[in-house]
């Protein structure tokens, strides 16, 4: 395929998202949970203790900037806007797929001028699974990881969405041995991540059994790649093709609670329709160590760093409200705490 296509691609793909196109019909799951109010919490909110280990580094709040992408002109200025903002708050980033940079397309910012901009966050690369069988190995990711000084190689798993594609890479057929190889080859830690339809308990199970050093199990309820596919189509047949899978997939809050529960210790990323703090707060108490955020701040990526700051800000001041009326000093205690099913 050739660049200019798959940059042409990433630009409808994030008109489609601005546009509040592609959306899941499927919810997150998170509004199925409810905390106990604490009326008489023994805290100073000032005192909470946000912070969460991740990579080797402290996340001053337990938050990952989820993969956003782009066409080269826009994703340059969104990559620096995020990376700025990771930096200034404390918090994880992991970038867009880095397939066009790697074959010798433009890099879209996605190059050492990132690590510059962030150089105590955590940063993720990218590639996708289905590329694993087509050409790209060891030498691709290693070239994906030094492009922006990455901590942690990220490897997308998106079948929803090569199904829908029309020019979707549909033929699967030994991508998990070659993920497999790929992790133990690599001499960086591997995340495997879904894009938005979740990863089973059993499929995380296989992927730390592969040695893989965490999975992000990116559920149902935020955007539909599928749908997105389906709306920048542009045959009818394509479109109705998507159309049924508007309610496909996992709910991330019961692929974290899932994920956690056969994997006790495993590294657990959560991330899908995460709205605001409080939806954060849930996804750790369900079972995340870390919680992915994309579809809800991207138009802030779009218009200035200022913008994305302002965004999580106003999350991590709604992520320490609910510790304090649940009585949870840091992250170890939120896990703890009463958490009611009013399905």
């Amino acid at each position: 395929m050739s660049d200019d296509l798959i940059l042409g691609r990433k630009d409808q793909h994030l008109d489609v998202v601005l546009s509040g196109g592609g959306r899941h019909a499927l919810a997150s799951g998170f509004d199925d949970w409810r905390f106990v109010h604490e009326a008489l919490p023994d805290l100073d909110h000032a005192k909470i203790d946000l912070g969460a280990d991740f990579l080797g580094r402290r996340l001053q709040a337990p938050l990952l900037i989820s993969a956003m992408t782009g066409g080269p002109a826009r994703a340059e200025a969104i990559n620096a806007r995020l990376a700025e903002a990771a930096q200034h708050l404390g918090i994880a980033l992991a970038v867009g797929s880095q397939r066009a940079a790697i074959e010798g397309g433009a890099t879209g910012g996605l190059d050492r001028s990132l690590r510059d901009r962030a150089p105590d966050t955590p940063i993720l690369a990218n590639i996708g699974a289905a590329q694993l069988t087509r050409g790209f190995g060891v030498e691709q990711a290693r070239r994906a990881l030094d492009m922006i000084g990455a901590d942690a190689l990220m490897v997308h798993l998106n079948p929803l969405q090569e199904a829908c594609q029309p020019e979707g890479d549909r033929d699967w057929w030994g991508v998990g041995a070659a993920l497999q190889a790929l992790i133990r080859d690599l001499d960086a830690p591997v995340i495997v991540k879904e894009t938005g339809a979740g990863i089973s308990a059993v499929t995380a199970q296989r992927l730390i059994a592969m040695g893989a050093a965490g999975v992000d199990v990116a559920g149902a309820g935020g955007a539909n790649w599928g749908l997105i596919e389906g709306e920048r189509a542009t045959d009818v047949m394509d479109k109705a093709h998507a159309a049924a899978f508007a309610a496909w997939g996992i709910p991330s809050a019961r692929a974290i609670a899932e994920a956690r529960n056969a994997l006790p210790e495993a590294l657990i990323i959560g991330s899908g329709g995460v709205r605001d703090g409080v939806d954060v707060a849930k996804a750790v108490r369900l079972g995340a160590d870390v919680v992915g955020m994309a579809s809800g701040v991207i138009q802030a990526a779009t218009e200035s760093t200022e913008a994305v700051v302002a965004h999580f800000q106003t999350v991590i001041r709604q992520l320490r409200t609910v510790c304090f009326c649940t009585n949870a000093a840091n992250m170890a205690a939120l896990k703890r705490v009463p958490l009611l099913s009013v399905k």
